[in-house]
This record gives structure tokens, C-alpha cells and sequence, in this order.
């Protein structure tokens, strides 16, 4: 019996691929517990545990608790914590978009993938941690070479995918003052990775002063402007969100980016 030929599968369309994680970053940035509604990172005395229901008793209907644990910097102890959300956060209720570059081909890019063997642990500075680092697992070196130049860059392990945390010109002035994050692409092949830096983001310290972020390092810094990517939040009403933080020393209720 004959057998029809398949249906011919359309191409997937790179620029529209991008802007379906464009209204993917939108939808997460808004959501009940998104960068823009965190509103407190409680940390609580050593040896306590939270209980997230009884941090929301006498919370507004808005606000929802959570737990998370860290490792302390100091005593490498085990450390707990809550965090506040509000749905009705100033942040998010006065947000209104983020600014991004016009998607370009030419910054998508291939690069090497070397893996560590057992890994290694690389110092990154935080911005609430007033110069103070934190050693954060790097599984490999990423090799690129961008505008004539090689470089050779740090991702670090953030629960399972590659981040990296990147600095360019463009930082303080059409992007977030303090660098930008992006995921790395695993590819079939162990030793290749992509790096499409139309998919750059603000990190969360560029929508709420509650996370502490980590900073690119010297060999995560490109001499050119990597203009793809997002930019900058974009607020109604005259509100300031997080654009250009300055590393100030940790508050009483110190936030980092991943626990």
C-alpha cells in the first residue's frame, strides 16, 4: 500500500523563537512570586527553621511566603530564610516593560566547552556584599572569540544549567549598570556549547533591591557593546526600580540570586 509522504515541516524562525521567550520573560517577571514582586528576604538565626504559614499570618491576601536555605558564606553552615512576595508590590504595579535590542543573528554564537574535571569553585563579587566575594562552581571554560579577540569565560552551575554573568560597555548606560545574565546552551556535543546573547537578561537585582547579585568577573568583561539583548526595565508613574545599584554594604536582611 502506498504511503503518503510526510508533511513538510516549516523551519523554525530564530527571530521568532526569541520573541517567544521575550513574552516568556514578561510572564515570568510578573508572576505572583516574579523578580518584580519580591518585596523581603528574611535570613533567620542559626539553627531556626521557617515556617512560611505562620511569616504569613497577618499578611495582606496579596502576599505569599516562601522558604529557602543557603549555605552561610562565613561558617559554611546550612542557613534559612523566607521570602516575601506581593502581587501588589509598587515595583510590579508600576511596571511596564523592558527595553530590549533588536534581535540580531550576528550575536548568536558558537564557542568551546571544556569541562573542569570535579569542577572548580570561582570568587565572584556580589553587588550588596560591599567587595566581599562568594566562590561559586564553574563546571568548565567557555572559549570565544568575539570581534577578533579570545576569550575565555566563566559559567557557573546554577541548579543543573550554565549562567553566565557578563559586563560590557553598554553597562550603566543603554543596559543594566551591574552586568547581564545568560544562559548557556548545551549542545549534543559536550565539548560545544551556543551562546545567543539576544537572550541576555537584567538580573533580578534590576527589579528588586531584595536579591544580591553576583558580578561579572574580570574574564567575563568583552571590549565591545553587545548590543542584543534586554536593556532595561521600563516603569510608569515616575518609579526608580533597581537601573544602576552601586554595591552597598549587606542589610539586616541580606538576598542573593540563587540560595
Amino acid at each position: 500500500m502506498h504511503q503518503p509522504a510526510p508533511a513538510a515541516v516549516a523551519p523554525v524562525d530564530p527571530e521568532e523563537r526569541w520573541k517567544d521567550w521575550c513574552a516568556g520573560r514578561r510572564a515570568a517577571l510578573t508572576a505572583a512570586t516574579g523578580n518584580l514582586a519580591l518585596v523581603e528576604t528574611r535570613w533567620l538565626p542559626a539553627g531556626d527553621r521557617p515556617d512560611a504559614d505562620a511569616a504569613r499570618t497577618g499578611c495582606p491576601d496579596t502576599v505569599t511566603v516562601t522558604t529557602l536555605t543557603r549555605t552561610d558564606p562565613v561558617t559554611g553552615e546550612p542557613e534559612h530564610g523566607l521570602r516575601f512576595w506581593d502581587s501588589a508590590a509598587p515595583a510590579l504595579t508600576a511596571f511596564d516593560h523592558v527595553d530590549v535590542f533588536d534581535y540580531d543573528p550576528a550575536w548568536v554564537l558558537e564557542a568551546a566547552y571544556t569541562p573542569v574535571p570535579g569542577a572548580r569553585r570561582v570568587a565572584f563579587e556580589h553587588i550588596r556584599d560591599n567587595g566581599g566575594t562568594r566562590d561559586l562552581v564553574v563546571p568548565g571554560d567557555i572559549a570565544v572569540t568575539v570581534d577578533g579577540r579570545d576569550y575565555t569565560l566563566s559559567a557557573f552551575d546554577d541548579d543543573g544549567s550554565l549562567l553566565l554573568v557578563f559586563g560590557d560597555p553598554t553597562n550603566g548606560d543603554s543596559t543594566y549598570g551591574a552586568g547581564r545574565f545568560l544562559f548557556v546552551e548545551r549542545t549534543d556535543d559536550e565539548h560545544r556549547v551556543i551562546l545567543d546573547f539576544n537572550r541576555a537578561f537584567v538580573p533580578p537585582c534590576g527589579f528588586s533591591d531584595q536579591y544580591n547579585c553576583p558580578m561579572p568577573p574580570r574574564q567575563n568583561r568583552f571590549h565591545l557593546p553587545v548590543e542584543a539583548g534586554e536593556k532595561l526595565p521600563v516603569f510608569r508613574d515616575g518609579f526608580p526600580g533597581q537601573h544602576r545599584p552601586t554595591p552597598s554594604p549587606a542589610p539586616q536582611h541580606e538576598s542573593t540570586r540563587t540560595p
